[in-house]
């Protein structure tokens, strides 16, 4: 056996832990199903206005990073748009949010501070924070008495994160109560609007903008990869934090920028959010919710946004579940631990304005069918 088959050998074998744990994940191609997975809330990413082809007027590609030759005027100018529509006085763009997370959390403290994150936070941030020197601890899920607790026990500068819409419960954070802790106990306050962006607020600028909290909250990240349906994000707050990471994050210095085409479908997308049919989607999300509460032997999670769930406690159980809608014409994801505790595996159901009372009908039909 050779040394590149005996890793090969080692890395089988790790797979088949996996296999036998349940926790095996394989890709899916699934455009001939009924969506209930993706994060494209309003179908953003099917519309035409933003799939225009601008590569002919801007080139392909931006042929470096944004530091040698990436930069264009036309980055900076839909940074100031991202700024101004969340009403922040800076952003930069990272190539997705989870470069967006890493850069910002790996860079931001130093030996002797503190993280304090909630419990149910994003990997992409915990990624962040190892990769920084400073210390870190977790508060249980939206408790404020234990991250009052944390708070006391954090030393240097403090350092708290949340997501305002978390991305498995769908649940909302409590982020007035939590931006008053903050002040209280001099921290700074870093909410990821990822699940927010495009939903909450007149006009899709998430819950932030949404409760009067700009001031109280020093960055803010928005991905474009759920209801902007493309790719991408921006972190917003000062002009300091802006050029900061400009020289700080490495996930934004060491990186070709996005091609020019990219910018311009994100001016395309932030110009239609005002337009995006919330009041459709809050409808759907009502119905469906008023619609779980008849299937009284399992266990949906209790959500007001899009991201609604439905608990089975296992691996296998959630992944059996998936793959019997799957051949019934419906594309849900499982969700396993340890992505989620273990315990709390799920079913992970989005809904989106194309979505029909109809489909969430033959869904939960056929959920409820998978029991029987």
């Amino acid at each position: 056996m050779t040394t590149n088959q005996y890793f090969d050998s080692f890395l089988q074998d790790k797979l088949d832990e996996r296999i036998a744990n349940g926790l095996y994940r394989s890709l899916v191609h699934a455009t001939d199903k009924i969506d209930f997975s993706s994060n494209d809330y309003f179908g953003f990413s099917r519309s035409l206005s933003i799939k225009n082809n601008h590569t002919t007027v801007y080139g392909a590609g931006a042929t470096g990073s944004r530091s040698i030759t990436g930069n264009s005027l036309l980055a900076e100018d839909t940074e100031k748009i991202i700024a101004q529509f969340h009403g922040a006085a800076a952003a930069l763009i990272f190539n997705s949010g989870y470069m967006a997370n890493v850069g910002l959390f790996s860079c931001i403290a130093a030996k002797g501070d503190t993280f304090i994150s909630d419990e149910y936070i994003h990997a992409s941030i915990i990624d962040g924070m190892r990769l920084s020197y400073a210390s870190r601890l977790r508060f249980k899920h939206n408790d404020l008495s234990d991250l009052e607790k944390k708070l006391g026990l954090a030393t240097g500068k403090k350092i708290v994160s949340v997501e305002s819409i978390y991305s498995m419960d769908g649940d909302e954070a409590p982020l007035k109560k939590i931006a008053e802790l903050c002040k209280k106990h001099q921290a700074i306050l870093i909410v990821d609007e990822a699940h927010a962006t495009g939903v909450f607020g007149d006009k899709g600028e998430g819950l932030v903008s949404k409760y009067h909290l700009t001031k109280d909250v020093f960055a803010c990240t928005y991905t474009f990869g759920k209801a902007i349906g493309l790719h991408g994000a921006a972190i917003a707050g000062s002009h300091t934090l802006r050029n900061y990471l400009i020289n700080n994050a490495r996930s934004f210095i060491y990186t070709t920028a996005l091609p020019p085409h990219t910018y311009l479908q994100i001016q395309d997308a932030y110009k239609a959010l005002p337009m995006a049919d919330r009041t459709k989607l809050f409808q759907l999300i009502a119905f469906f919710r008023e619609a779980t509460l008849s299937i009284k032997q399992l266990s949906f999670i209790d959500s007001n946004s899009a991201i609604q769930g439905l608990i089975t406690g296992d691996n296998f159980k959630a992944k059996a579940l998936a793959e019997y809608l799957f051949k019934k014409g419906f594309y849900v994801r499982p969700i396993l631990s340890p992505t989620v505790p273990a315990g709390t595996e799920r079913l992970r159901i989005c809904l989106h304005t194309f979505n029909t009372i109809n489909e969430i009908e033959m869904l939960l039909t056929e959920i409820n069918n998978h029991f029987l």
